[in-house]
This record gives C-alpha cells, structure tokens and sequence, in this order.
C-alpha cells in the first residue's frame, strides 16, 4: 500500500481535482484505492456523494477517541462510492474544531497512520486530501504518507504558499526521523499567459529537481466533470486534463519515479 498526501498551504490549486483524477485513473484500472478527505470544508467528501454536514462516521470520530478508536467505528467510517474500486473516508465540518479539542494532547499527529494501518491489506493506493493551513489534519497527514505531492498553480501568489509548505515540510522531517520524499506539480496552467509562463520557468530555476516536468493544464472540462459528480477521467479520458493526469500516474508509479527529498 502506497499512501500519498496531496498537499499546500493555499487553497484553490487543484489539490481535490488532483487527488481525485490520480485515484480515478487507478480505481479504472481495478486497483482497490482509498481516498481521505481530511478538509474540513469536505468538497472531495461532497465531490463523491456525501454531505460533510450530516455525515455520521467520518474521519472525525476516528479522532474522538484518540489511541482508543476501535475497530469497529474505523471501519464504519469507510465509505463505498459509485466508482468501482473507489473507497472515501470522509470528511465532516467538525473536523474545523479538532485543533480546538485536542489542545496538546500526545499522540493525536498519528491518528491517521495507525487507521491506516487496518487497510493495509485492502487497499494498493491511499490518497489524502489535506486542507490548506497547518494543523493536526495536515501534520497528521504528513506524518502518514510515503509521498507527497504540491501542487502549485503557475501563478506568483501560489508561490508564497509553496515557501510556506516547505518549511512545514522540513519541520515534519525532524519528527519523521526521515526526509519525506515530494514532488511539485504545476497546475492550472494557461500558456497562453506570459505570467503564468513566467511562473513555471521561476518554479523550475528554484526548485528545479523538485518540480514535475510537465504541468496541467487549464480546461474546463473539470469545471464539468465537478457539476456531475464525476472524476474528468471517467467522464472523458480524452480530455486535455485527463491526459496530464494519466502521464503524471505513469511517472509517479514507476521506480525511478522523480521524487527529490529536502
């Protein structure tokens, strides 16, 4: 089981469409795929058939507990989907008040790792969908996952948010006892823009080794594929968005995969 974490520290650059385009490819495949939604908003969770607002077990009640969640709410929180293979624990908007409850408590940074630890044998891919500020939800992710993705969109804003998730990332490296292996991947591209051009080019001379050498693109096909409920790549494989999903999958799961470390 290959766990990664979709993540950066602003919001509106395509990490939902990312989690849910690289695990819709997979799950087509016939590959048992979990997805997390640990955003608090819950828009994968509300993507997928859900509302985050009424949900009865979701990723939050694994964290009431703490140590002591037992198997059986662990399990009642896994959600089926319409997708085959395709598998949710989701979101709840009481997750916003997590950081609230659990103060300093020990342990509650491993929540998600020791509830993953249950579906090892189920699942061949695990996807976690971060929110956008640092937090129990996103250090829990972080300390959870084998890889991680940013996705940056090319614009100079997004660029402050990658400095930002950076140094988080460098400080879970100390916790983790190893250096958590990332790739940045440019979205939301319009080539025809000079400044979003310009953007990708200043991405690849800073963080060269790091950033994917493709990028995805704008297309409004998300836009659709949204307004259905349904992942770009079952509605349209052939979509312009769908391609850069697939040749981004068929990077990250080879072995020699580009993932640097810090």
């Amino acid at each position: 089981m290959t766990v990664w974490a979709i993540c950066n520290q602003k919001g509106g650059v395509a990490k939902t469409t990312t989690v849910i385009s690289l695990a819709s490819l997979l799950a087509q495949r016939g590959e048992s795929t979990l997805i997390l939604d640990l955003d608090p908003h819950g828009s994968l969770t509300t993507y997928l058939g859900y509302d985050p607002d009424v949900i009865e077990t979701s990723i939050y009640t694994l964290f009431q507990k703490l140590d002591n969640t037992p198997k059986d709410a662990i399990f009642q929180s896994l959600k089926k989907t319409r997708h085959d293979n395709l598998f949710l624990l989701p979101a709840s908007t009481a997750m916003a008040t997590l950081d609230r409850q659990l103060g300093a408590q020990q342990g509650k940074g491993l929540i998600i790792r020791k509830t993953l630890s249950f579906f090892k044998d189920r699942f061949q891919h695990v996807f976690i969908d971060c929110p956008p500020m640092l937090g129990v939800l996103m250090i829990n992710a972080l300390a959870a996952c084998d890889k991680l993705l940013i996705p940056v969109q090319t614009e100079f804003l997004s660029l402050k948010g990658l400095e930002h998730m950076l140094h988080t990332v460098s400080m879970i490296n100390h916790s983790r006892h190893t250096e958590l292996p990332y790739l940045i991947v440019p979205t939301m591209h319009d080539n025809r823009t000079k400044a979003a051009n310009d953007c990708l080019q200043q991405l690849y001379q800073q963080y060269g080794k790091h950033v994917w050498d493709h990028v995805v693109p704008v297309d409004p096909s998300f836009r659709e594929a949204s307004k259905l409920g349904m992942p770009l790549p079952e509605m349209n494989i052939n979509a312009e968005g769908s391609q850069a999903y697939q040749q981004l999958l068929t990077e990250l799961i080879q072995p020699q995969a580009k993932f640097s470390h810090g």
